[in-house]
């Protein structure tokens, strides 16, 4: 009875013995396999592939850990405000996977339904949403709760901030106004100064980026992603999709809680373009002089609004006392080289157009002229002259009269279209109307009372030159 019950107690301690070893032998296993994962992660770097790396002229961010679940389950959610007129802009709250392959951003540990309902948005991330047709060419984004997203492939430690480079993007004009500006109020409306993010770009194209590299730089260090041509699962701290407009070329401090105006997007100009002074450019020869710089905007071809007489305008620019440059940017003109001739300058010239994006460029204080041929009154106060006031420029305006538009060698001088293009105009602002107001007119300026503009532009350029160099 006795060797009996020895050998039950010897059968049990060996059994669990062999339970102990079955045990400590699935740790082993746990164990080794994730210091397999941590090794073959360590050894392959080049796993994280970030686009466009080329422009940025800097190697990949070393991978880094995946972001933390800091925030519980209820706080982690999906957010959107529709509220705006321009513009859709939505949040994630909490970690997030991108699978770029399906412009899907999934949100990570949300404990909520696999089945519907569960949170499901969607965004075209492009601040024109008034105009149908110009947002149906904006990808389209969805932001969802469920089912889970992949496994993340490049990790990054914080959030991402995402738009689109598409609709009117290629028009100067538009890529400020709908674009940089935009992108400038939302980093400002969204992160705290000196948060670092990754900014996620669909139509991303490589010449627009290589337009833009010296901005993007300036506002975040970290590599773009390419919406359009990234394969790879990104894992981000949070992401918030869209971008906020004011409104034309403008910012309101009022909106935003550091009080941010356009002044201060002039020093982000500054910021992003400063770092080439020094480098040569058109007016290095004439910084020592005393006498104003005027760069006159030129405009030639088909495209409308072209000065016919412009060498006779920029001959009294020099006899006033200007040192005049003509300026013709075009769509190759890096745009430090653009910002070394505007900043150097005291005053600024042109007719209403794109290229009057420039006065941006221009520093406080500095003479801007907008030339406003007939029906353009409304159109160059929205563009140009709210924003020329607000950046502290002596801003003038010149309205040319019936005679000095090339219109009226095509139409009868009398008309309504000439003589009251508001009233002609109507509330339209049609293709119609703006290919007769932009694209078939010329000016040909009133010498003898444009000049008396040039001089009162001469005596406030000549104030900024005694104060400013």
């Amino acid at each position: 009875m006795i060797m009996k019950r020895r050998h039950y107690e010897f059968a049990v301690v060996f059994l669990l013995f062999l339970v102990f070893c079955f045990i400590f032998q699935i740790n082993l296993s746990f164990i080794s396999q994730s210091r397999n994962v941590i090794l073959s992660s360590n050894n392959n770097p080049g796993k994280e592939r970030f686009k466009l790396k080329t422009v940025f002229e800097q190697n990949p961010l070393p991978s880094q850990p995946p972001p933390s679940f800091s925030l519980s389950p209820q706080a982690r959610k999906i957010n959107c405000d529709r509220s705006h007129k321009s513009y859709d802009l939505c949040t994630i709250s909490g970690p997030t996977v991108l699978d770029p392959t399906v412009a899907t951003f999934y949100l990570v540990g949300h404990q909520g339904p696999t089945s519907p309902p569960y949170s499901v948005e969607k965004i075209r991330p492009y601040p024109r949403k008034w105009e149908s047709f110009t947002m149906s060419g904006i990808r389209e984004l969805t932001l969802t709760s469920s089912p889970p997203g992949p496994s993340c492939e490049v990790h990054h430690n914080v959030p991402a901030l995402v738009f689109a480079a598409g609709g009117y993007t290629g028009n100067f004009f538009h890529d400020f106004n709908d674009g940089i500006i935009p992108l400038f109020i939302t980093i400002h409306s969204v992160f705290s100064e000196n948060q670092e993010f990754v900014l996620v770009i669909s139509k991303a194209r490589d010449w627009w980026v290589r337009k833009y590299a010296d901005l993007l730089q300036t506002f975040s260090k970290h590599p773009i992603i390419n919406l359009d041509n990234d394969s790879s699962a990104h894992c981000f701290t949070s992401a918030t999709i869209g971008l906020v407009s004011h409104g034309f070329m403008t910012i309101n401090p009022k909106l935003l809680p550091n009080s941010q105006t356009l002044t201060h997007f002039r020093s982000f100009l500054d910021r992003a373009y400063g770092r080439h002074r020094g480098e040569n450019h058109a007016t290095t020869v004439n910084s020592l002089k005393r006498r104003p710089r005027l760069v006159l905007m030129s405009r030639s071809g088909g495209v409308g609004r072209v000065i016919l007489n412009q060498i006779q305008v920029k001959r009294i620019a020099e006899k006033i006392g200007f040192d005049v440059t003509i300026f013709e940017p075009t769509a190759n003109t890096p745009l430090w080289q653009a910002y070394a001739v505007i900043n150097s300058s005291h005053a600024m010239v042109g007719v209403h157009g794109a290229a009057l994006t420039h006065s941006l460029f221009l520093r406080p204080g500095s003479v801007f002229m907008q030339v406003v041929p007939l029906g353009n009154e409304w159109v160059a106060e929205y563009c140009f002259g709210n924003s020329g006031r607000a950046m502290g420029l002596e801003y003038m305006e010149y309205r040319i009269e019936v005679e000095e538009s090339s219109l009226v060698d095509k139409y009868d001088k009398n008309s309504l279209m000439l003589k009251d293009p508001i009233a002609f105009q109507g509330k339209k602002w049609s293709n119609d109307i703006m290919s007769i107001y932009l694209k078939e007119q010329n000016v040909r300026l009133d010498l003898a009372r444009f000049r008396e503009y040039l001089k009162n532009a001469y005596k406030k350029a000549k104030k900024f030159v005694d104060k400013e160099g």
